[in-house]
């Protein structure tokens, strides 16, 4: 017999929700393999008026950084913001012991920047979004690089 469950779909949930969810992964990842190092990793950079103009997001555990979100203004790019801001979280990463930094790039996006800087394509998923791939690329982390 299948129970009848309320589902909210919504496409704003709060900020609190989604940190509430990732603690409870974190915290269920933690049990599962013994490894309860997780942490947030954000570097934010706004103006004096609070108006962000570039930044990244992601995240550590297990020897791994996940770099989820990079962006950086149209208006302030070329300026070597987002290598920046790359080389700030690969930094933190090694200091937290990270062997590895992975992330996900559109083939419309920043593969070829990416690449610049060490990453390599390790899988491509292609028509996502459709006409375009989405590639997953990692950076094998060493003392200096």
């Amino acid at each position: 017999m299948t129970r009848s469950i309320n589902l909210d779909i919504v496409d704003d949930a709060p900020m609190s929700d989604i940190v509430q969810l990732e603690a409870h992964i974190d915290s269920y990842n933690a049990v599962r393999t013994g490894i309860d190092d997780a942490r947030l990793l954000s570097i934010m950079l706004k103006r004096a008026d609070g108006e962000l103009y570039a930044g990244l997001h992601g995240h550590t555990w297990g020897g791994t950084c996940q770099i989820k979100l990079l962006w950086v203004a149209e208006q302030e790019r070329g300026r070597g913001l987002g290598a920046a801001l790359l080389e700030a979280a690969e930094s933190e990463a090694r200091r937290r012991g990270c062997k590895q930094v992975m992330l996900a790039t559109h083939s419309f996006q920043a593969p070829g920047f990416y690449g610049k800087y060490g990453y390599e394509r390790v899988a491509v998923l292609a028509d996502n979004p459709i006409g375009h791939a989405d590639i997953l690329m990692v950076k094998q982390l060493t003392a200096g690089t």
